[in-house]
């Protein structure tokens, strides 16, 4: 590893062409590296095809080895070995032309993760088309949004899901999304899952789609290195959600030395992403990073806790789970639930990867000692939906410490800084903003529509830096140390204080389930921090506890850490991908409308945090 970051650290250019040489070419690069302004282009005149590289050379190789093995929370299983979803992945390339979709158009996603949505996702980078998956959890408005922002012309989508055992009336959505289009769509093809429910009007059967590949094409087009592969909003936590745009060389890249270098992804893996397919995690390490490295897939329709609270445990025993890739916030779940894996063989699992906002270091303690006595290791990492892939991780097999609350340090060719707010680096430990000096390869280079936002965004922030957009400080050892969203920074009496330094004191009380933080004006400190909470089974709300709790936040970080209000809920905030949305719990503190809220889970959560807090201010 210090090798790595030493050679990346002299030249970044030759160390990237190096990683690159490692995946097959379909025409060598002219250049490795331009540079346009905010935009720029990795790879430049090299000829690939992403879905390629993922799928027909491992057919080759290991066409028996499996590839894919999807399992859903009614007990439904399916497996396919490369062999077959090479075949499936064509037959989709066909029909898909048969459509008339055809290079650069795109195509809109609203399916769970299933071995369709799968294949479908593969076949349209096959033949050069550019998805855009839309979690299947969103509503009628949000997919509508998507649609109409992406340009896109054909719906592919299921007439229903599962979640917790009920039912998701998908084709309800899809229609009443279609009425709020601008224009018609071409063709809405239903993957219909109970035959006895009728067709909504407007809706292709997915048989009769298939059928149109009858006499088509199933060859894939050979792909510029910059040209798109997908489309991805970000899950936004802060604003208006971002069309992402990632390419057929740099991203595949990227996504293959992380997958490498930072989790140790070989074709002996079964490795099991808990994510959704409508989130990077799991375009990246669900779908194609797996699969580029040759490895087999666990793709799981359904929430991790249902029917049984060790769903994740059970499961991973079962196929024999040698990786597992989860959010901190399921680690919570699990910790909150005592789902500690008792009961089931977990000897295959070697490491667990964790995502999506900052693990804790009580929920680190719980997973990495309580539940696996130190056998496996726990590791962190922090990437976005715009990187691509990690950035700053603990390396499995890196030979390098691990220390809970840290993302790790920067992965070789990463070169990070944390500055002020005028752009200035400042020393180890020193907290600041977190940037980026140069790009990565998988960083998006553009957001579809929108370049002059892309721009303004994450390049006009801090002068030739990219705005990663974390608070954040790296320590003398390179460790970076995330504590929120830099627009999320709470400032008490001129000291500043993260909001996830916060939940994490919070979170070293017993009782504690989750917490989420945000700042409150007060005139005396300038701020002062309101806290919501939820609780563990067995433990109830409690004058006593939250004084308990303020001693505890006060020990952790001392007298500056002054909190207003504490106020009990049941659930908080989050997105669809797990991360608490503080600035809907700030719009609930100061009475402001929230903005966009289309990526929350559960609309009832802001109403009760509305309606514990107004009890709280009288």
């Amino acid at each position: 590893m210090r090798h790595r970051l030493d050679w990346a650290r002299r030249d970044p250019e030759g160390y990237w062409a190096f990683v690159a040489g490692q995946l097959p070419w379909a025409k060598p690069w002219e250049r490795v590296f331009e540079r346009d302004g905010a935009s720029f282009r990795w790879f430049v005149g090299g000829r690939t095809n992403i879905a390629v590289n993922a799928v027909d050379r491992h057919a080759d190789e290991r066409p028996d080895q499996l590839a894919l093995r999807y399992r859903n929370e009614r007990g439904d299983a399916r497996d396919l070995t490369y062999r077959e979803l090479h075949e499936l992945v064509r037959r989709y390339s066909a029909a898909l032309r048969g459509l008339g979709v055809n290079r650069g158009d795109r195509i809109t996603i609203y399916l769970p993760p299933c071995v369709e949505s799968i294949a479908l996702m593969l076949a349209a980078t096959r033949i050069g088309a550019i998805h855009s998956v839309v979690f299947a959890g969103f509503g009628s408005g949000a997919l509508a949004d998507r649609i109409a922002a992406s340009g896109s012309r054909w719906l592919f989508t299921a007439d229903f899901t599962w979640r917790k055992g009920k039912p998701i009336d998908l084709a309800a959505l899809v229609a009443d999304a279609l009425d709020h289009l601008p224009e018609p769509l071409e063709a809405v093809v239903t993957l219909r899952r109970d035959p006895s429910r009728p067709l909504r009007t407007r809706a292709l059967d997915w048989d009769a789609w298939l059928a149109r590949g009858e006499g088509q094409s199933d060859a894939p087009e050979v792909m510029e290195a910059n040209e798109p592969a997908f489309i991805l909003a970000t899950s936004g936590t802060t604003a208006r959600p971002k069309l992402v745009v990632h390419n057929h060389g740099g991203y595949q890249v990227g996504v293959h030395h992380g997958g490498q270098v930072c989790y140790g992804l070989e074709p002996s893996d079964t490795w099991w992403t808990t994510s959704d397919i409508g989130w990077i995690v799991g375009h990246s390490y669900m779908v194609y990073g797996p699969l580029l490295a040759g490895a087999t897939t666990v793709v799981y329709e359904g929430a991790l806790d249902h029917p049984h609270p060790d769903q994740i445990w059970r499961l991973a025993a079962e196929l024999g789970v040698t990786g597992l890739f989860t959010s901190p916030t399921a680690v919570r779940l699990l910790m909150r639930l005592g789902a500690d894996g008792s009961g089931h063989d977990l000897s295959r699992l070697r490491r667990v990867v964790c995502a999506g906002e900052v693990l804790n270091p009580a929920a680190y303690r719980w997973l990495a000692e309580d539940v696996f006595a130190g056998r496996v290791p726990v590791l962190d990492n922090m990437w976005q939906t715009e990187t691509g892939a990690p950035i700053f991780g603990n390396p499995w097999r890196g030979g390098l410490e691990v220390r809970p609350g840290s993302a790790g340090i920067a992965l070789p060719g990463v070169d990070p800084a944390v500055v002020d707010q005028d752009g200035r680096p400042l020393p180890p430990g020193e907290p600041g903003i977190a940037v980026l000096r140069a790009p990565v390869p998988s960083l998006t280079a553009t957001l579809w529509g929108e370049p002059e936002r892309y721009a303004n965004d994450y390049w006009g922030r801090v002068p030739g830096a990219y705005y990663v957009g974390d608070a954040a400080r790296i320590d003398a050892d390179g460790y970076v140390w995330f504590t929120g969203r830099a627009d999320e920074v709470i400032k008490i009496a001129a000291h500043r204080i993260g909001t996830i330094e916060v939940e994490s004191a919070l979170l070293t009380h017993p009782a504690v389930g989750e917490a989420g933080v945000t700042g409150r004006p007060d005139e005396l400190r300038g701020e002062v921090i309101s806290a919501f909470v939820t609780l563990k089974p067995g433990y109830e709300p409690s004058p006593r506890l939250e004084e308990e709790l303020r001693a505890t936040v006060r020990r952790e970080l001392g007298p500056v850490a002054v909190i207003g209000e504490i106020r009990f809920v049941s659930s908080l905030p989050k997105t669809r991908s797990g991360k608490v949305m503080r600035r809907v719990l700030k719009a609930v503190v100061l009475g402001t409308p929230p903005g966009d809220v289309t990526t929350l889970e559960d609309e009832a959560s802001v109403e009760e945090a509305t309606r514990a807090w107004r009890e709280l201010s009288g």
